[in-house]
């Protein structure tokens, strides 16, 4: 018996607060988003097979970037969901099946607090030779049945009455057969995989599953979340937050336009440089750099080296990005001020904040672009280039208690 993992992340979250906040599965909790910390248990479970990530089409950078440093992680094969919950499902089966597993975990992305004892509990029913589990906790509180006059119609009486959870867990050929079918016959109304089961005709057992095993669905849910794991922290720990600031100029030179950000503006100049002289990628590289002691933009990229002449600098920021991770830090914020005479910057800052969010892996909020002149004074204010200032804010999880939270 093999148990394969579909762990579902395709959602949007809209019940918890903006969008410009991205999904709920990519925010953070305990220093890193919620999705990092449901797909380490599973791949620190000892009896876990394939593991199959079901993603929005939208969302590849903010996954790599999530996930990036997980131990593992290259056993782990992600596809894309549908525009529901069920056909997301239905996806992530239909990659599993090409693997060796026999039996499937389906598990909500934004139900973090998963644990290897109810991992255990339902790989032991699997074992006792049950072929569809339901963890689900017995509800407790008086159940009332209202009508539309806005008045209590009865009490209902909560015997036998449970709350399901996820992972919701099958004989992977017999769920994947019942959603089959129920695709077939374009039925796509159903809540959850166990309801599908039982509309197949599939027995499914419940086991104890446990009252830590929320699901983070409005804004307050992401908080406590946020605030249950940095409780942990000993009361003593100091937070290690770094700030990085870095500098870059460029001379301007006749041409057709200036990249910034990212960003291509058509202009009478250009920038000079061995790359496409982004000068605001630049400087933020080095302020990434920084906050580690990893050196500067020139001693991972050094202008000597052909390779890099005329490449996009976001290949830049992105290595700044990776060596950041994998010393244990979480990006907390991006600030860029440009400083030119010209091309005006204004009409094109949300995109380039954008860029900024695709390349870190951080929301929007999160990343500043601002620009000011030179009151004429100066090269830049004689027009001859083009500077950058940048600041990265970076917290850093120590070896001595867990990871810090944002």
């Amino acid at each position: 018996m093999t148990i394969g993992i579909v762990i579902v992340a395709a959602g949007r979250g809209e019940r918890a607060g903006s969008p410009d906040e991205g999904p709920k599965q990519y925010r953070p909790i305990g220093g890193r988003p919620v999705i990092a910390h449901t797909l380490e248990t599973f791949l620190k479970w000892q009896r876990r097979g394939p593991i199959v990530v079901v993603i929005h089409a939208d969302d590849e950078a903010l996954y790599a970037a999530a996930t990036e440093g997980l131990g593992d992680k290259e056993t782990v094969v992600t596809t894309f969901g549908g525009d529901t919950r069920q056909r997301s499902v239905y996806e992530g089966l239909r990659a599993l099946s090409g693997t060796e597993a026999t039996h499937v975990m389906i598990h909500d992305a934004a139900r973090p607090f998963i644990d290897h004892d109810m991992l255990d509990r339902i790989a032991k029913a699997f074992d006792e030779g049950v072929d569809a589990v339901l963890p689900a906790v017995a509800v407790t509180d008086t159940l009332k049945r209202g009508g539309s006059d806005g008045l209590v119609h009865e009490t209902v009486s909560r015997n036998g009455l449970y709350a399901a959870q996820t992972p919701q867990s099958f004989l992977l050929s017999e769920i994947r057969s019942a959603h089959e079918k129920a695709a077939a016959l374009r039925r796509d109304d159903f809540t959850d995989d166990a309801a599908i089961a039982e509309w197949a005709g599939l027995p499914v057992a419940i086991v104890e599953g446990s009252v830590d095993n929320i699901k983070l669905t409005v804004r307050r849910d992401i908080a406590m979340a946020d605030e249950k794991l940095s409780s942990k922290l000993p009361a003593d720990a100091l937070p290690d937050v770094r700030c990085g600031n870095g500098y870059d100029v460029h001379q301007l030179v006749p041409g057709d336009g200036v990249t910034l950000c990212g960003v291509f503006i058509p202009h009478d100049q250009k920038l000079s440089g061995h790359s496409d002289a982004d000068v605001a990628l630049h400087a933020l590289t080095d302020a990434l750099l920084a906050t580690c002691g990893a050196g500067d933009i020139g001693d991972h990229f050094p202008p000597s080296d052909m390779q890099w002449k005329g490449a996009p600098s976001r290949i830049f920021l992105e290595h700044a990005a990776k060596i950041v991770r994998e010393k244990g830090g979480t990006i907390m914020n991006a600030d860029v001020s440009l400083i030119a005479e010209a091309p005006k910057v204004g009409p094109h800052r949300d995109k380039m904040r954008e860029n900024l969010s695709s390349i870190l892996g951080i929301t929007i909020d999160r990343c500043s672009v601002k620009a000011t002149t030179n009151e004429t004074i100066g090269f830049v204010g004689r027009r001859e280039g083009i500077a950058a200032i940048a600041t990265a804010t970076v917290v850093y999880r120590g070896e001595q208690h867990e990871p810090l939270s944002l």
